[in-house]
């Protein structure tokens, strides 16, 4: 009775590591294209609203969900705060919520570029950089897509099948 009732947590406990790990193969592709989202709103509100980069972080905040609203509401208490430049503010908030979110090291580096010419030019070469890093983001979306239709059914199999094979070797 106790090898079945292990087993049975074993079985468990592997098949919720293969779906963790599939769930976030998916939430890549999904928090990307809030990310773009954000920043298409963001490049509406500095063309055609001539809104100060604090409130546009502001809004983007209440409007983006989790955990991109983070990083958008870091950047304005930042910003708010007044000690740091916008790039600094950027970066700082890029790091605290980098570890909440599901991007790899591509989609930090475009963020991060990015940031380092946020505030820095005109509205129509922001407008370009902008459209740069939507670009590169893209990319990365149609990355992390094609790697979820690839590995995600595999990933939650794999998890089964591995705690069947260690139940199997345990028996």
């Amino acid at each position: 009775m106790i090898k079945i009732l292990g087993a049975i947590f074993i079985l468990l406990a592997t098949t919720w590591a293969g779906f963790e790990a599939a769930r976030h193969l998916s939430e890549r592709p999904r928090q990307l294209r809030m990310l773009r989202t954000a920043l298409q709103s963001l490049e509406a509100e500095i063309m055609y609203g001539h809104v100060p980069l604090i409130d546009v972080a502001l809004h983007l905040s209440t409007q983006i969900p989790k955990p991109i609203s983070w990083f958008f509401e870091s950047f304005a208490k930042k910003l708010q705060e007044g000690e740091v430049s916008v790039k600094i503010a950027w970066e700082e908030s890029l790091t605290k919520v980098s570890r909440l979110t599901a991007f790899k090291q591509g989609e930090l580096e475009i963020l991060k570029q990015f940031g380092e010419t946020l505030g820095q030019h005109d509205r129509s070469s922001q407008q370009k950089h902008i459209i740069l890093a939507l670009t590169h983001l893209d990319r990365e979306e149609s990355e992390a897509r094609d790697r979820q239709l690839r590995y995600e059914k595999m990933v939650k199999s794999l998890g089964f099948l591995s705690g069947l094979l260690l139940v199997i070797l345990l028996m």
